[in-house]
């Protein structure tokens, strides 16, 4: 499809949008589907579900509508979509102001602006439909224009729920134009849009002194006061305000607690009544969900002053911490390189994987349990296997931290340090180390970092590194092992054999002697000492890896290579101890031989087509790793 063929596509789509009708004729509509004149909490709440949910192994759901965009923050996003549960059924909540607090970077304005934009979009759907009133400033609900003598009527025989009442310049409309014959006024669909000024409001504080309140509730129009005599008449006064035009949608504050009082109190009407209360009109019923977001400080001495205990009392509070799962952070950091305009650079594995760790190790506090490092903590978090720890212990470790990522380095730190080093000149791709040095040399210009900082997170890039070094011994080391794979198996089934006759107290069959012998205890401990199975504790190893395949052959399933992530582990162990002379030998020769030549050049090109290496950082991690072995 062509330019024009899609700009004429464009034209039918909005043409299809303009629909306009009677009041009467809108009536048919809401009959048949009452969703229409759903209110605002309930449309985003609709909005949200259409999208999809999953439920993860942990029972934790995955909401596809904020999916791609956030990321790690599955708790605040199900206490977000709680609220909204709750308010779209027309409960008390809905008449509370949904606050964020978090963080700096944490994501709490991409998650309001994920809502806005979502409205945007599902407004011009069939499903979110939604119609207004034509000619009124604050795009009303229609179902406003039916008396509420008859409304309970209605709502017996239709089934229609109908709230609200008529803004004043509507009042003033239905008798001028239609002399009072409601059936008549004309009805439009409308779509919402924050540039256009319908069902989406934001407001940004500024100077208390220079700030006027007609921004949110709007103002006289003084050029008309001639022609109607009195500021009070509805046609001399523009509805134009944040809360008008977020009427029926979303009305976003940017940093609310930052407000003067006078715009705080404004709330409260709104919040509990839900009506907007101007210096010249009664009540303006008003249906809006009310988002904010602002930072711990500025929280605390909110909640701190006494004179706040009423819009306290009216907020529903949502901690926006940072994310604390090295997964998602690296997720985080792969989106923002994406969007960006960086071309021909490449990052080498792992490197957004050791950036992100120093981010997590940043947000974490200390934990009293005996033998939990940080690092294992944030393996903990991650999913990872941590030995005598299990995924139970999260909690505990949760209940013990609750401040846990409401500090550390953001998001925005990492990347504005990782993008330093990508738009270097020269630089045609970094590695983990790039990245650990472009965080360490940006912390004399990060103006939040203390001194006690500063001493802290160069012991997290230290431990940073020390992973990484783990990471790059290994890497080499699987490279080094030709058809790796396959041998780990061979060796995976040996010890499998060796342990079943360990286990059911049996003999074995030598293949070549065709003799019973004893199972090889010698190999069975030279890789379960690999991952610290003591002695003692090697019975109890054995019997649970006889128990696990016991457990998958019930399922139909087979006990694989890969079925338990600890055997795994021992057995890469074991053959790279095994290939270690080898590799040091050949990655830290400075003049190879021709023999250790041909295995680098092999190695390279396992590097770059199995593991997402290119030439350049193949060769560095070489060069790397065999400075390592050589200490």
């Amino acid at each position: 499809m062509n330019l024009k063929e899609r700009l004429e596509q464009h034209r039918l789509e909005e043409q299809r949008l303009a629909w306009e009708g009677t009041f009467l004729d809108y009536f048919e509509i809401v009959k048949r589907n009452p969703a229409v004149a759903d209110l605002a909490h309930a449309r985003v709440y609709n909005m949200i579900m259409a999208a999809g949910v999953e439920t993860k192994e942990d029972g934790q759901k995955v909401y596809k509508f904020f999916a791609d965009e956030i990321f790690g923050l599955e708790k605040p996003l199900e206490q977000l979509v709680e609220y909204f549960r709750s308010a779209a059924k027309r409960l008390e909540v809905r008449k509370r102001i949904l606050l964020l607090m978090g963080p700096v970077g944490g994501g709490k304005s991409t998650i309001v602006s994920l809502l806005k934009r979502g409205l945007e979009r599902w407004s011009r759907t069939e499903e979110g439909a939604i119609y207004a009133i034509k000619g009124c400033p604050m795009h009303e609900e229609p179902l406003h224009l039916i008396p509420h003598e008859l409304r309970d009527e209605i709502r017996k025989e239709y089934g229609i729920y109908i709230e609200g009442d008529l803004c004043p310049a509507c009042r003033v409309m239905v008798q001028e134009q239609y002399g009072g014959r409601v059936e008549d006024v004309i009805v439009q669909r409308i779509a919402f849009s924050e540039k256009n000024r319908v069902g989406i409001g934001t407001f940004t504080p500024s100077d208390p002194k220079s700030q006027d309140i007609s921004e949110l509730t709007g103002s006289v129009d003084l050029s008309t006061i001639g022609q109607y005599g009195t500021e009070s008449d509805p046609r001399a006064y523009r509805f134009d305000g944040e809360l008008n035009v977020a009427n029926r949608g979303l009305m976003e504050f940017i940093e609310m607690l930052k407000c003067d009082e006078k715009f705080l109190y404004g709330l409260l009407t709104l919040s509990q009544e839900q009506s907007i209360k101007t210096g010249r009109f009664a009540m303006i019923y008003a249906d809006e969900v009310i988002v904010s977001h602002t930072n711990e400080n500025e929280f605390n001495a909110f909640v701190n002053n006494k004179k706040n205990e009423a819009l306290k009392d009216r907020m529903i509070l949502v901690r926006v911490p940072y994310n604390l799962r090295v997964d998602d952070e690296v997720k985080i950091y792969e989106k923002l390189i994406n969007d960006s305009g960086l071309k021909g650079i490449h990052i080498a594995p792992h490197t957004l994987r050791i950036a992100s760790l120093f981010a997590i190790l940043t947000r974490l506090e200390p934990s009293k349990k005996a033998g939990l490092s940080l690092i294992k903590k944030v393996k903990l978090y991650n999913g990872e296997s941590v030995e005598g720890f299990t995924q139970k212990d999260i909690r505990e470790l949760q209940e013990e931290a609750p401040r846990e990522g409401m500090v550390g380095i953001s998001p925005r730190y990492i990347i504005n340090r990782l993008s330093s080093a990508l738009v270097r000149e020269g630089v045609t791709c970094i590695n983990p180390l790039d990245a650990l040095r472009a965080l360490k040399d940006g912390f004399e210009q990060h103006t939040g970092i203390t001194r006690e900082d500063k001493e802290r997170y160069l012991n997290f890039i230290y431990e940073a590194r020390k992973e990484y070094d783990e990471i790059a011994r290994n890497e080499i080391q699987r490279a080094f092992i030709y058809a790796f794979e396959e041998t780990a198996r061979s060796v995976f089934n040996n010890y499998l054999d060796n342990v079943e006759a360990y286990v059911n107290k049996q003999k074995l069959i030598d293949p070549i002697t065709e003799e019973e012998v004893d199972p090889d205890e010698k190999l069975m401990r030279s890789i379960e000492e690999q991952i610290g199975i003591t002695e003692n504790a090697k019975k109890a190893f054995r019997e649970e890896i006889m128990i696990r395949i016991s457990t998958l052959a019930r399922k139909g399933l087979k006990f694989d290579y890969t079925s338990h992530e600890r055997l795994k582990e021992a057995i890469e162990k074991k053959l790279f101890a095994d290939m270690k002379n080898v590799v040091k030998i050949t990655t830290s020769t400075r003049t190879p031989d021709p023999e250790q030549q041909k295995r680098i050049n092999e190695v390279v090109q396992r590097l770059i087509e199995e593991h997402g290496y290119c030439e350049v950082c193949a060769n560095e991690l070489i060069r790397y790793v065999g400075t390592l072995l050589s200490r």
